[in-house]
């Protein structure tokens, strides 16, 4: 089981060239996967997408990866036919104002739009080669506290489905008790109208349509299916991101103790079923979590 929270960063030289690398991830639905890098590497993009979608299923993950060469990528060359144009016009300016050329400097010639023209030569597969092992070291770094946080949050989960498991097996004891109970109740009912003409066929009757109505044996069958099924899903035993499908089963196990509830005649049993449903609702919590 992994968290969908996890982070991971380092920062490093490589052949002059200095590279950090960050991911950090929150919950959602599904894989919401943003990538940062200089406008230079975009050609790695679509690569680096691919290397995170095969390991993340879940999260809205965020990498960002900084890039700052020492070394010059630079080439600059000279518009001598603009600058001689733009010196002409500039020295007719200052002559204009009383100025001869030597007032004008060279540093506001070479200042003008197109004079001199820099341009950067990137080669993105050789940013690649510095590149990819930082950021497996980052991701594996990444991955790692996912995992941990997941174990923390499998802890937590078993804890939960034990006092789910605790009321399902209390359901279970309970449910051969409530023939007892019903026949007691519908017993003193015909005693208090009828004394000791209460009709024991009648009574064995009305027993049996409360047993009819109220009846939980079903709903706790389908109970301790889902709540094993849980069980399955925090111990990897559905595949390795049970996120979406602890979600679902949670929603069956609550139909099955909401029945049971609204079935409920006892004190007992109701307050099994509140504690059942509290411990649902932190697992249901929880489950946000998981991946």
């Amino acid at each position: 089981m992994n968290s969908m929270t996890g982070y991971g960063f380092k920062e490093a030289v490589v052949d002059n060239t200095q590279i950090s690398v960050e991911i950090k991830s929150v919950n959602s639905r599904f894989l919401d996967l943003s990538i940062y890098l200089p406008p230079f590497l975009n050609p790695l993009e679509a690569r680096i997408r691919r290397l995170v979608s095969e390991k993340i299923v879940r999260g809205k993950v965020d990498l960002t990866i900084r890039v700052h060469d020492n070394n010059s990528t630079a080439t600059v060359s000279a518009d001598t036919a603009a600058a001689v144009a733009y010196r002409d016009a500039i020295t007719e300016i200052a002559r204009a104002l009383g100025k001869t050329a030597d007032d004008v400097p060279l540093s506001l010639i070479i200042a003008q739009e197109g004079v001199l023209n820099v341009s950067h030569q990137y080669d993105a597969e050789a940013y690649w080669q510095k590149i990819q092992g930082i950021l497996s070291e980052v991701f594996t770094q990444f991955l790692a506290d996912r995992s941990r946080e997941g174990k923390n949050l499998e802890q937590d989960l078993l804890s939960k489905l034990d006092t789910l498991d605790s009321a399902a097996a209390f359901f279970k004891e309970w449910q051969p008790c409530m023939e007892e109970k019903f026949r007691e109740t519908i017993t003193k009912k015909f005693n208090e109208l009828l004394g000791d003409h209460a009709d024991e066929n009648r009574i064995m009757q009305e027993t049996a349509a409360m047993l009819v109505k109220y009846t939980i044996n079903e709903e706790i069958i389908r109970l301790h299916s889902h709540l094993a099924a849980l069980r399955k899903a925090f111990t990897g035993g559905d595949g390795e991101a049970p996120g979406k499908r602890i979600d679902f089963i949670c929603q069956e196990a609550n139909r099955e103790i909401n029945t049971i509830g609204s079935k409920n005649q006892f004190i007992e049993v109701g307050q099994k079923v509140i504690a059942a449903k509290d411990a649902l609702e932190n697992i249901r919590e929880q489950a946000k979590n998981v991946e």
